[in-house]
């Protein structure tokens, strides 16, 4: 597991905040604003191998038994929102671009619409539709 950064550190899903004022809240059980706050986080997570929380935030509809992070997996170089759309009250959509990089090889980019729904006051993680090209 990659280390948790301290708080000053820049967060990688906005890289203008300090991850105090980003993420670190969510990473420790806060809950989330919106979905685009919950998948800022995860993506957030993910640079930072926060298995367990990655598991926590997946809707328990669609959670894998478990999350393999460790060696082997992408470095994760940047964020960008797209868009973000609520179809209903407890139900969004946020369209994003991570990019990452896989060993020596090329920046890549992972293009993807997730899912969201609130369920009891807490946004959770459903899937995401990649977009291949």
């Amino acid at each position: 597991m990659k280390s948790r950064p301290d708080r000053e550190t820049q967060c990688p899903c906005d890289p203008t905040r300090r991850y105090a004022e980003c993420c670190a809240a969510l990473h420790t059980g806060a809950v989330a604003k919106d979905a685009e706050a919950l998948m800022r986080s995860r993506y957030s997570a993910y640079v930072f191998g926060l298995r367990d929380y990655l598991l926590a935030t997946w809707h328990a509809s669609t959670r894998p038994q478990r999350l393999e992070l460790g060696e082997g997996q992408p470095t994760w170089l940047g964020l960008s929102v797209r868009d973000y759309a609520s179809s209903a009250p407890d139900r969004a959509e946020v369209e994003f671009i991570a990019r990452f990089r896989e060993g020596g090889g090329s920046a890549r980019r992972l293009h993807e619409r997730s899912r969201f729904v609130r369920e009891d006051g807490r946004w959770w993680y459903v899937d995401g539709r990649i977009d291949p090209g």
